[in-house]
């Protein structure tokens, strides 16, 4: 299947009923930051990517799997709140544990512009990949660290 460009619209009404509330929300929250969003059906289901700042990077992808909907969120500047990261709940952190290794940055195999993630999270140390290492299952539990986490990274996007 080629990749295809979606409306909101039609990338809402494939979202689980109890999270296009939540979904919703966070769409406006990213439009109101000057955030660019663009909806694509692609081979392994829904993608939702907002990008902010000059260059436009990525900050958020939400992506419909079988799991449900999963939330991407590409947080280069922890260094600016790993204080809030101290207080995900311990799903959020299970899955950073379970996320992939930083190739680069733990076997220096990866491309040398590949930026992985080097943090701490309640003690433990992490290098992981920028790909996979935030993406969280929305679901209500997670949904206001998801926020607040989307949040601090625009907050620390827009002070650089």
């Amino acid at each position: 299947m080629a990749q295809e460009k979606l409306s909101f619209e039609q990338f809402i009404t494939a979202v689980n009923t109890d999270h296009q509330k939540f979904i919703q929300d966070l769409h406006n929250y990213m439009l109101d930051k000057d955030c660019k969003a663009t909806f694509e059906e692609k081979k392994s289901g829904y993608l939702a990517s907002y990008k902010f700042g000059k260059p436009k990077r990525s900050v958020v992808n939400f992506l419909l799997r079988k799991a449900g909907m999963l939330v991407r969120i590409y947080g280069e500047n922890t260094a600016g709140y790993l204080d809030f990261l101290d207080t995900l709940p311990e799903e959020m952190v299970q899955a950073i544990s379970e996320s992939g290794a930083c190739k680069r940055l733990v076997y220096n195999t990866c491309s040398p512009k590949c930026k992985g993630y080097d943090f701490m999270v309640k003690g433990d140390h992490f290098q992981k990949c920028r790909y996979n290492c935030f993406e969280f299952l929305v679901k209500g539990e997670n949904n206001p660290y998801i926020k607040s986490f989307i949040d601090f990274e625009l907050r620390e996007r827009a002070a650089r």
